[in-house]
């Protein structure tokens, strides 16, 4: 079991608030939710936009309160993260490795973020990183995880601030038959499509949503969540959403 956090937006200060939600509150409750729902899990994915600030302050508690989750733990940086502060935080841990085994599937985090900008951008040494390490998977299952979104979701805003070159991903993913499904944050909401029978994900933040199809920057009134994904040896997957919202 794989549980996807992301776009939690923690900032230096505790309790503080971006567009009118308590960051720190809602991924509280997030977690709880997993730990509710989820009691085991193999792998936890932080996709991206873990701090709003790039603060040393919001990784240290990022790291805090995502301890509580009982699972190895990967991080991706996200346009609004200071991957140096991240390192920092990290140093000494396995967190920022991009490259997991788990059972019969190989997971590859890829870093897309560019420094002081919103789009996203997959550099020479990131794709270099990609083929390496899916031509070394052998007979393993491929799931491919970034920050950004590497095609439309009909959103005009989000669309102009996704992946910049999603067809270098792409010419590389397409050489690989094993490759099941591609994985994201970012656009603060759903998503779920097929591509060349690989799968299409992306995932609720833990703070904000972003209305889908919105032309302009507009928040929705759905709730902060998480994605579950179930790997399976013969290559299926099972995935879904749970919102805090879902609650009984």
């Amino acid at each position: 079991m794989l549980v996807q956090l992301s776009d939690s937006h923690l900032l230096a200060a505790a309790h503080a608030r971006l567009m009118g939600m308590d960051t720190q509150d809602s991924l509280q409750r997030v977690i709880a939710q997993v730990l509710e729902e989820q009691p085991e899990i193999d792998l936890l994915l932080a996709s991206g936009d873990l701090s709003q600030d790039g603060s040393l302050a919001s990784y240290q508690r990022f790291r805090q309160m995502t301890s509580a989750i009982a699972a190895p733990t990967r991080w991706l940086a996200g346009n609004h993260d200071a991957l140096p502060a991240m390192r920092s935080v990290c140093e000494g841990s396995p967190l920022l490795e991009p490259v997991i085994d788990l059972g019969g599937w190989r997971i590859v985090l890829l870093n897309s973020a560019v420094p002081g900008a919103v789009h996203g951008y997959l550099a020479a040494e990131q794709l270099a990183l990609l083929e390496r390490a899916l031509s070394t998977a052998g007979p393993r299952h491929l799931l491919i995880c970034l920050h950004h979104h590497p095609v439309a979701i009909g959103s005009r805003w989000m669309d102009a601030i996704g992946l910049r070159n999603p067809e270098a991903l792409f010419a590389v993913l397409d050489g690989f038959p094993l490759v099941r499904a591609l994985l994201w944050g970012h656009i603060h909401q759903e998503f779920d499509q097929l591509r060349h029978g690989v799968r299409l994900l992306a995932t609720p933040s833990t703070c904000a949503q972003f209305a889908p199809g919105s032309a302009e920057f507009q928040i929705s009134g759905e709730a902060p969540g998480y994605r579950w994904l179930r790997l399976h040896a013969d290559g299926r997957l099972d995935t879904g959403v749970s919102r805090i919202a879902d609650r009984g």
